[in-house]
Order: structure tokens, then sequence, then C-alpha cells
């Protein structure tokens, strides 16, 4: 994903459009590359988007409706609408360098829309820039309250960008006021009446104004009102260029007054006749020469009064076909906005953090074109029968479940779930015995006899393996009901590890709020020498820039640095020596402890100038005991959904699932298991036993 802004409101018509077009216009004129998105449907979304085209030629992705938004969020299902979220902005951010996120707005019946805002930050990795406006509060209020919205947002004190827009007075007063609450103004613009003067066919349809003459009627804006309820000698005196006249209909004189003064060469908006009263004819026919040079007069049943207050209320967001209001505005705000910052967002490459609705609908997409097939040698199992169901209806993968067809077929409709038709039954006993052959052959220097090899395929996991072993399946994933150690013991036999890696291990892909992370091995070696530590960190280092993590690895230990000794830590430091030599293009540091890892305020002072320490994305545990505590204390006290364990090291992928697993669970191990599969391609053939 290219720097992204979320442009958010931060309080009601607060003109976000506008700021977003003023933003698209000043990247481009910088010659930035850049893209603009509203991804959640609202009631202006198809309005921005036009307004977007018009301005800069670009056309956004349509946006998730708001049925489905509203219905996602009533289930919970937060993470499914944000990688919907993450898939249009992808979609809108092709080639571009600079994203524009145009963020909900509050808008009535929906109560939704700031939470869903501070969901989207997180989960684009974006910049935040909060939109305010004044109204009748002071500069101090004002500012106030876009601080209020950034806490809400969850932003860092002094990260937060702003835009104060429609201030009517004392800019400089609003700038300071943003500042002295560390947010930092981009912009505060001031208001522009010929910014949200609208034409005067809006204004029509607005108020479903009868057209009595329609003369420039697409034209002509409506930039001052006047109320003519006076005598003409005081009327006149309010008649402007812009000005639309509202006036009962059987006013003749000042009908009159104005078509002479429209005659005499002044620009009137138009003539707005209220109370239900149309002027005689004999009264139009007088004014035809003012007519004909384009004067429009409406009628509307409402008193002047009403149809005036109508008129202050209309909607001030610039209408979806209105180009020439668009361009002004884009300008207008582009104009204004802090160009230094500008240019620094646009030339200043930001170091990423993959959010966990990015990953996943990473992991989705890479599974989807990858087309491969995966074995689950559990088929009956209910909760593998309905992730089956989801991987086939989503395009994941092509899932064959082995076992007993008919009693899949039972469980399958006892717990009420249709198996998508690319998801394949097969018999594992009725397929058994075309793999003893090759069984024993691969075998054979351990003494297998064909007995020994028909015993060991009643295993379906070791017919799934097989598969895997003859091509005809490209990963395997099991452990609903298996142990750990069942589910990998036939593929070490059989499918052998990477030339070159003589270890399997794990990694957990912990999917934190704001971020994914890399845990390993917290499944599979108890108590790694350094060797296979060092061999741990290049597995997981290699795992997470697979799946778009950039790699940046700490080698964890109870001490940073060389503050401690005692023989584990030097375990760590001979690991982190080890590993670094194998692999000096990847960024390894260690021993580091787990805040020095992860937070810069501690880095800058226990490991200063380490390019891992404070933003680390990999973390490797100096033994099974520590890291799988680690991983189930995070996953359980911090209500973070882990993916895994993932294996790495074996030629082929096999993946193990927890007894207590969900169906999502194993709808993204499956998933991770063809991305997986997909790589493993690329890798030399497995060594023959």
């Amino acid at each position: 994903m290219p720097r992204t802004l979320l442009v958010a409101p931060a309080g009601r018509q607060v003109g976000l459009t506008t700021v977003c077009l003023g933003l698209v216009r000043a990247f481009d004129r910088l010659g930035t590359r850049v893209a603009f998105v509203r991804p959640l449907a609202g009631d202006g979304d198809e309005r921005s988007r036009a307004l977007v085209k018009l301005v800069a030629g670009v056309a956004p992705p349509a946006p998730v409706p708001r049925g489905v938004v509203e219905e996602l969020l009533a289930a919970g299902d937060d993470q499914t609408l944000l990688e919907q979220v993450v898939a249009a902005c992808a979609r809108a951010a092709e080639g571009a360098e600079v994203l524009v996120v145009e963020g909900m707005a509050p808008e009535p019946g929906i109560v939704w829309s700031s939470r869903v805002n501070a969901l989207m930050l997180k989960a684009l990795d974006a910049e935040l820039v909060l939109v305010g406006a004044p109204g009748e509060a002071s500069a101090a209020e004002a500012a106030a309250a876009v601080a209020i919205a950034a806490r809400g947002y969850g932003a860092q004190e002094g990260r937060v960008r702003s835009v104060m827009n429609r201030v009517c007075a004392g800019l400089d007063a609003h700038r300071a006021a943003l500042e002295a609450e560390r947010l930092r103004p981009l912009a505060v613009l001031p208001c522009r009446g010929e910014l949200q003067a609208p034409r005067l066919a809006d204004l029509a349809a607005a108020l479903s104004a009868r057209v009595l003459h329609r003369g420039d009627l697409s034209r002509r804006r409506v930039r001052d009102v006047v109320l003519c309820a006076m005598t003409v000698q005081n009327a006149v005196k309010a008649f402007r260029p812009g000005a639309l006249l509202i006036t009962p209909g059987d006013r003749s004189d000042v009908i009159t007054a104005a078509a002479l003064a429209a005659q005499g060469g002044l620009p009137l908006a138009g003539l707005l006749l209220t109370g239900g009263l149309e002027p005689e004819p004999r009264i139009l026919e007088l004014c035809r020469d003012a007519l004909a040079g384009g004067l429009p007069i409406l009628a509307v049943e409402a008193g002047s009064f009403d149809a005036a207050s109508r008129v202050a209320r209309l909607d001030p967001a610039i209408p979806a076909d209105d180009a020439e209001r668009a361009d002004a505005a884009a300008t207008f705000v582009a104009d204004r906005l802090d160009q230094a910052w500008l240019k620094e967002l646009a030339g200043t490459p930001r170091a990423p953090r993959l959010s966990p609705p990015a990953f996943r609908h990473g992991l989705v997409e890479a599974a989807r074109a990858a087309g491969k097939r995966i074995v689950l040698p559990e088929g009956a199992e209910p909760r593998t029968l309905a992730a089956a169901a989801i991987v086939g209806q989503r395009g994941i993968a092509r899932c064959v479940l082995l076992g007993d067809p008919a009693e899949i077929r039972e469980s399958a409709r006892k717990h009420g779930v249709a198996l998508h038709p690319s998801t394949e039954i097969v018999d594992a006993a009725a397929v058994a015995p075309r793999y003893v052959d090759a069984l024993v052959a691969r075998r054979k220097a351990k003494g297998m006899t064909p007995a020994q090899a028909d015993q060991e395929l009643t295993d379906p996991i070791m017919v799934g393996t097989m598969m895997m072993a003859l091509d005809e399946a490209d990963g395997l994933v099991s452990g609903a009901v298996h142990t750990t150690a069942h589910t990998i013991r036939p593929a070490l036999q059989i499918i052998k590890t990477v030339p070159g890696c003589n270890l399997v291990s794990s990694v957990f892909f912990m999917c934190l709020p704001d971020q994914v992370l890399v845990f390993g091995d917290c499944a599979v070696n108890p108590n790694p020498t350094a060797e296979q530590l060092a061999d741990i960190a290049i597995q997981s280092a290699d795992s997470a820039a697979a799946f778009g993590i950039p790699p940046r690895v700490a080698m964890l230990s109870y001490s940073t640095g060389a503050s401690g000794a005692g023989e584990e830590v030097e375990k760590v430091k001979k690991a982190t020596a080890l590993a670094r030599a194998a692999r000096p293009d990847l960024a390894i540091d260690g021993p580091l402890q787990y805040d020095a890892a992860v937070m810069p305020d501690v880095a800058r002072t226990k490991m200063p100038g380490s390019k891992v320490a404070g933003q680390a994305t990999v973390f490797v545990f100096p033994d099974l005991n520590t890291g799988n505590v680690t991983y189930k204390a995070v996953q359980r006290s911090a209500n973070v959904v882990s993916m895994g364990p993932m294996l790495q090291g074996l030629a082929k992928p096999v993946n193990d699932l927890s007894r207590g697993c969900l169906v999502e669970d194993i709808v993204f191990t499956v998933t991770l298991t063809a991305v997986q599969a997909e790589r493993s391609k690329r890798r030399p053939a497995p060594r023959e036993p």
C-alpha cells in the first residue's frame, strides 16, 4: 500500500469531501501519483466518487454497500468488514504513491461512524487528518473538539494533522489553538461564499420549485439572498450581483424592479416568488426583454420567511455534476495546504505496518491466485466441514476431505453444512492400497514392508501425506482431533525438510489491533541449541517476508545487549551471531528483552543505534516454554487473534491445528497452507531418502 491518509470528521458538516478534493489536487500538482477512495457507502459516497473523477480524472472503486456494513457490524464481524475495506483501498491504490481515504461522516441514524473510522485507521496503517469547522464556537473550543476526536482514535499526541474549515474570523487564532492542542494544522480555511454558491437549478430541485421562466437556471449561482418585503425604493438598495430575490408572487413592483435591474446589466441570480402566487401574464410580458437576458423565475407554495429559511438550510455539499464548483473548491483548499508537509509526505518513505485486515486480505488474494489442492484428513469433523465450505465458497483453495464418504456426508447434513462443488470427498480406505508401493519405496531404508505400509495407510494423515509426496495434493491441514506429533510425523518421514535445513519449526502470526507480528518457535522445539535457534530465526524471517511482513528479527532473552550474563543469555548471543553470519541481508539483533524490542523509548535507552530494537516484527523465543506461554498470554489476555502454528522447514506445507480451534482458525490455516505451497514451488526438490 502507498502512504495512506485517512481524512475523518471532527463534527458534522465540516466539508470533508472538499478537503479530500484539495488534498488530491495538491498531490497531483506535485507530480505525485495520488488515488482516492471512500471505502464505505454513506449518503454522499456516489457524490464523492463523482467529484474526484471531475477534479482529478480518477475513478475510485465502488464502496462496501451500506447494508453489508450494517449486517457485519450487527454480527460483530469487524474483521470481515475491514478485509473488504482493505480490498477496496487496494484496488484504488494500484500504482499510486499516496492514497487519500475519505472516512465516514456522521449521518442521521448512524451511530457507528467514529468507531468504524478508528478501525479503518489501524487496518490501513493510515495517517490521520482530522477536519473540523468552528461554527459558532471559539477558536479554543473548536480546537478542543478536534483534540477530543483525536483521542477517540487512539492517535499518538503530536501525530495528528488537522484542517480547520469554514473559519469566518480569526484565522491566526484558530491556527494557534490547534498548535496548542498539538494538532499540527495543515490548513485553516477561511469562509469563502463563492465556494458555497449553489446553482439556481440545485436550489430549485431542493425546494421542489416550479420554474416559471428557465433562463440561465443551470448556470447562475446564488451568492446572496435578499428577502424583499419592503417598498421598492428600499428593496433595490439590497440588489447585488448573485443575489436571489425572495418576494411574494403578487409583488409586481419588486418583480418589475428586478427585471429592470437585470436589463441594466445587474447579474442577479434569479427571482423566487412565494405564497403560491404567480404574477399576471401582462406583468411577465412587460419583463420580456429582461427575461430574454436569462433571468430565471421560480415559484413555491411556502411563504417568504419559510422559503428564505429553507434556502439558508440548503445542503452546502457540492453536487456530483458541478464541475466548476468542485474545481474551484479543490484549488482553494490545495492553495492553502502546508506545502512543506505535502512534499515531505510524498517524498519520504515510511516503514509500513501490516495490519491484521490487510494481512488477511493479502493471504486470501494470494491463495485464490494459487489455486491449490489442500488435503483435510479429518474429513467428517464438523469444524473442518464448515471450514471447507467457506474455503470453497470464497475460492481460497480446493479442499479434499479424507474419510468415509457416507460418514462425511451425514456429518455435513447433521450440522447444516453445504459443501461447495469444488470440494472433493475421497474414501481414504479405498485409495490407500494404491500408495503401498510408493510408501515402501520411500521407507525402504527403515526396513518397511508392504504389510507395514498397509497398516500405516489406515491412517488418513498418512494417506494425505502420500498424496502430497506424489504431487496429487499441495498441502495438508490436520490437528482438530489429532496431536501435533501425529500430524507432523508422516511429513517428517515422507516429505522431508527443505534442502540445507535440518529443523522443522513453527511460527504464529499474532494479529494485534494495528499490526501483525511473527512469534517463533512456540509449538515444536522444546530447547533449541544456538545453532537451531539461528535456523529458527532465519526461517521465521523468511516466513514473515513471504507473507508481506518486513522482517526485523529480535532474538529474545531476559537481558538486553551486554547487560546480563548466564548460559541462556550466551546461547542467544551465539545464535544472533550465527544468524547474522548466515544471512547478513537480514536485520537481526539480540539479546533483546521484549520491551526493548517493541518500545522505541526503551530501545533508545537500552539498545541505541539498533535497526531492530523498538520496531521488531519477528520475535524468536529462546525455548518452547517461553514461546508457548507468551503467545497464549498475549492471545488470551489481549484478545488477539493468532494464526498458526504454521510449520516451516518442510519441503511441502503441513500445518497443525489446535484441538480447540475455531472454524475461522481452520479457514486461515488452509489459506496459509495454500500460500506456502505456492512459495515452495520455487524451492529445490526434497532430498531423497
